[in-house]
């Protein structure tokens, strides 16, 4: 018998301003942002921080079916297969599709009213390279918003245009806050918003620097795609018939610098962490949960599991991702000081082997190359700086190899499986190319948009991603993961590069 507790919405949601504006609607935002401003809308019996949602890559389906319920739908918060709460959620105010018409967009941006921008576009939506961080002002989509600035395809695009009408209506601007998995997102969100702007005028860049907040956040919640059979299964489970409802887990993170110049919610009393400096948290969450994330998939995807509990459910698997935390990750991290790092480590297990959620691994393997730069590759790089021992980036490596044979688009018996990745031609391409895992690997450590020159050019790091890769394809996985296996034996030779 599953104990299901209900929450309801407490205020009159016709009667609630629009104060933010979130672009990026999807399923993570309507479990997370949205809740925390339910929250917050629910004790105030109503408020001025109401969000108008907004996509402008996917199609118009999820705005169409919000809007037709009045962009009323449920969240599902699942402690175990046992215990749920199901919540309405009212928070989502107005939904817009951004095609290629915009006009009602920035009619909500440059209004008065709007306070905030909010944004969970992943990290390849913001155009930057994964290792330098610069805007990609050679892809196509950059270089459209540069020739045509006041139809822009792209967020930062939309973002400039916006402020450059407030700017010139004299309006103040709307505080920028990233809400996406990221180190530093706001600083980044800066970057990619000012080195784009730089394309319209200097004084404009100049005024973007002088009085444009753009504080960075940590964000929390493991919110699996939702499908046909998670949406029968609300139906049967919760007599939850909603095609726009959405299941999560239970535990909700949310880390704010507190940096907004035209006013916020008072999100503090509604659970959300407003601190000085992000960066100890989100590089914590970054490198410990979503590493481990990363690792699970590649790995057990390679291994023939489907979901993160599945994959966690093998004690391979969990002594894997614990060895991987305690003795590549955690050495990396300047971790808050309330947080206890075993503590927190083992918590982190207990949530991925939550069987409720049905996380698939195929999901977190999406757009690995503007992923595992900051998932791993930077506190490798970090390791490698301190004279790590080889074993202390053996789970790091082997993670890379299993990246590396998962790109090629076909496992060991040659079923094909769709690579969804910005470099996925690239990465196809060398493949092709290659036509042994020696020099596969050494040009796979060649991409500068994802390997930096310090873990190119070490020798030890190289030998270990192939001693990985070469194990896969020869003898699977399960040889990897032994640790009595050299690549996961912490005693080993140092790393020295």
């Amino acid at each position: 018998m599953i104990s299901i507790k209900t929450t309801n919405t407490l205020y009159a949601p016709e009667k609630v301003d629009v104060g933010i504006v979130h672009i990026g609607l999807g399923a993570f935002h309507r479990a997370h942002q949205a809740v925390y401003i339910e929250k917050n809308l629910n004790r105030h019996q109503g408020g001025n921080w109401g969000i108008c949602a907004v996509n402008i890559r996917s199609n118009t389906q999820l705005v169409d079916e919000l809007k037709s319920n009045g962009c009323r739908y449920h969240i599902a918060e699942y402690q175990d297969s046992q215990n749920v709460e199901l919540r309405e959620i009212n928070a989502i105010r107005d939904a817009l599709f951004a095609g290629a018409d915009k006009e009602p967009l920035f009619t909500k941006l440059v209004s008065p009213k709007t306070k905030i921008v909010t944004l969970t576009v992943t990290e390849k939506g913001y155009y930057l390279a994964p290792v330098d961080k610069t805007l990609r002002q050679d892809d196509p989509s950059i270089q459209h918003d540069i020739e045509n600035p006041t139809a822009p395809k792209t967020a930062p695009g939309i973002l400039v245009e916006a402020l450059y009408r407030r700017k010139d209506l004299g309006l103040p601007p709307f505080t920028i806050l990233s809400c996406d998995n990221m180190p530093n997102n706001g600083s980044l969100t800066r970057r990619a918003v000012c080195e784009l702007a730089a394309h319209r005028s200097v004084e404009f860049v100049q005024w973007i620097e002088d009085t444009v907040a753009f504080p960075s956040s940590m964000v929390d919640r493991i919110v699996p795609a939702m499908s046909d059979d998670s949406r029968e299964r609300l139906q049967k489970e919760l007599n939850c018939h909603d095609q726009n409802a959405v299941m999560c887990e239970a535990f909700s993170q949310w880390v704010v610098e507190d940096n907004f110049p035209q006013g916020r919610p008072d999100w503090e009393h509604d659970g959300v962490q407003m601190v000085e400096d992000v960066h100890p948290f989100e590089t914590m969450k970054l490198r410990l949960l979503n590493g481990s994330h990363s690792l699970l998939a590649y790995v057990g995807l390679a291994a023939k599991h489907q979901t993160v509990a599945q994959a966690v459910a093998d004690e391979k698997f969990a002594n894997l991702i614990r060895h991987y935390m305690s003795l590549e990750a955690a050495p990396t991290l300047d971790l808050p000081r309330e947080v206890q790092v075993q503590t927190y480590i083992e918590s982190l297990v207990s949530r991925f082997a939550n069987d409720s959620l049905q996380h698939q691994l195929s999901q977190i393997a999406m757009d690995g190359s503007q992923k595992i730069p900051q998932r791993w590759l930077n506190g490798a790089e970090e390791r490698l700086a301190n004279d790590a021992k080889q074993g202390d980036l053996n789970a790091t490596a082997l993670g890379v190899a299993a990246w590396l044979f998962y790109v090629r688009g076909e496992d060991l018996e040659g079923n094909q499986h769709k690579v969804d990745d910005p470099m996925a031609q690239t990465l196809r391409e060398l493949h092709d190319r290659c036509s042994d895992s020696e020099s596969l690997v050494c040009e796979a450590l060649k991409l500068n948009d994802i390997f930096s020159t310090k873990l190119s050019q070490s020798e030890a790091f190289s030998h270990a991603v192939l001693s990985a890769y070469q194990t896969i394809i020869s003898s699977g996985v399960a040889e990897c993961l032994s640790f009595n296996n050299r690549l996961l034996n912490n005693n080993t030779a140092n790393f020295g590069g």
